[in-house]
């Protein structure tokens, strides 16, 4: 099980994710951000903080995907914090931009 750093603040959870965003690690994350937003139901915006993401592929862009459904569902959106370059041109390429917004 991977432990996942969040704050809660009002109606907005910001969810803390490191090193490698991948198949091993995707499933996992998943589960913590679902169980989170499940407890939480006030939680209206999920931001997604990359700054200690050295890595990641199409699970990571499923993760966000997933995620972003997950809230739309419930009227809430998602954003992206934090990414460093290499991470941003992933972003942009799958498009997430459209969906999301970037927090900074």
């Amino acid at each position: 099980m991977i432990k996942l750093n969040y704050r809660i603040s009002d109606a907005e959870l910001t969810v803390f994710l490191k090193d490698e965003i991948d198949q091993n690690s995707a499933g996992p994350i998943r589960e913590c951000i679902d169980c989170l937003v499940g407890r939480n139901r006030s939680v209206r915006k999920l931001i997604f903080d990359l700054s200690k993401v050295t890595f990641m592929d199409s699970s990571g862009i499923g993760v966000i995907l997933g995620r972003y459904k997950l809230m739309a569902a419930r009227g809430g959106t998602i954003g992206i914090a934090n990414p460093n370059e290499s991470i941003v041109k992933i972003l942009r390429i799958a498009g997430i931009y459209k969906l999301t917004n970037k927090v900074s």
